[in-house]
């Protein structure tokens, strides 16, 4: 029999139980092996545009006879669970589960582990569930790493003032990033004027979260803001503006280097980024999805960390991060293919790429 391959890309939108059972079988056939990957949301640009295309490209290349489900929950727990349900309706035997919530996933898990389905967390923890296997960067890393590149440029200021946005409260990644912030804040001497947590890290939300700061402390009275992505930077350098404050006087973090988020570093609006590398991340998510659904144990070295969610020991894969200014953006993003340089270097930011040395 001629081995085939089969793409199931379903709309976010129209994700529902009924939907799916009528769009394929109810369960995947004796050589069919099914992968469900389910991403948390789309306010976040790297899920779409990066996570979703390099995973589908590795998993594809490592297991060509397999399906693969794809699915976004749009920020909506409710709708994760319905796309769960629908994955192992449509045969799925591995998730590979970015949860909306990590907390209230657990009981996606435990469903997923009733069912004789493996589980791999991916990006953001799923608590006090068993889990076959952990993608993600080291997170709390990722905030100390943001908050270390603050008080660096701020190191001319013994007691810098500083306003802290957040990501989602519902995303256990999200605490880690402020865990490894307050790492750095707590022992620096730093003055934490306002902090909020955003929901759904809506950029929005953030401005208005930057404007109330602004509001509480003045103009003058706060010297950077601690922002946990690029989305929440994007929200919190309107607010400044907007304010007629110049955003290159207040250093602004970031997180995920999505390609605004580089274009506003080039510019000098966003003094930071972290480029977590998805590519690899997604990657390896891949080799792991594929090893499982093939009944393989995953290659040598694949896994190099273990952590705790709650429930037990899991075996972690950590991939690789890095600070991103300025002057690193041609060696580090251009050069490591993440954007290229007619990505970043539109008409609008042409000027801005020159003086930075990217052309």
């Amino acid at each position: 029999m001629r081995l085939h391959k089969k793409l199931s890309v379903l709309a976010a939108a129209a994700a529902t139980i009924p939907l799916l059972a009528a769009c394929g079988s109810s369960g995947a056939s004796s050589d069919q092996k099914t992968v469900a990957l389910l991403l948390p949301e789309t306010k976040t640009a790297r899920y779409e545009s990066k996570d979703r295309p390099a995973f589908t490209e590795k998993f594809e290349e490592l297991c060509s006879d397999c399906e693969l489900l794809y699915y976004n929950a749009d920020q909506d727990p409710s709708k994760q669970q319905q796309q769960v349900e629908a994955a192992i309706t449509q045969g799925a035997s591995v998730l590979v589960l970015d949860p909306v919530d990590g907390k209230s996933a657990s009981s996606l898990a435990n469903r997923a582990n009733q069912a004789g389905v493996k589980v791999i967390s991916y990006d953001r923890m799923i608590s006090d569930a068993p889990v076959d296997y952990f993608v993600s960067t080291e997170n709390e890393k990722v905030g100390e790493m943001q908050a270390q590149a603050l008080l660096d440029a701020l190191s001319s200021i013994p007691n810098p003032r500083i306003v802290m946005i957040n990501g989602s409260p519902q995303d256990s990644n999200a605490g880690d990033f402020k865990a490894g912030a307050h790492n750095v804040f707590d022992a620096s001497g730093v003055e934490i004027v306002a902090e909020y947590d955003t929901p759904d890290w809506s950029p929005d939300k953030a401005q208005t979260q930057m404007e109330q700061a602004i509001a509480k402390v003045g103009k003058d009275g706060f010297d950077a803001v601690y922002a946990a992505n690029d989305g929440t930077a994007g929200g919190a350098i309107a607010a400044l503006k907007a304010a007629g404050i110049d955003p290159a006087t207040k250093p602004v973090t970031g997180q995920d280097a999505e390609l605004s988020g580089v274009q506003r570093v080039v510019a000098g609006e966003q003094f930071m980024t972290v480029y977590k590398k998805i590519t690899p991340q997604a990657e390896v998510a891949a080799e792991l999805a594929a090893a499982l659904a093939q009944g393989q144990e995953p290659p040598a070295g694949l896994v190099n960390a273990s952590i705790d969610n709650g429930a037990g020991s899991i075996p972690a894969a950590y991939t690789p991060m890095v600070a991103i200014t300025k002057d690193v953006v041609a060696t580090e993003i251009i050069d490591d293919g993440w954007w290229s340089e007619s990505d970043i270097c539109t008409d609008f930011y042409a000027q801005a790429c020159e003086a930075a040395g990217i052309n």
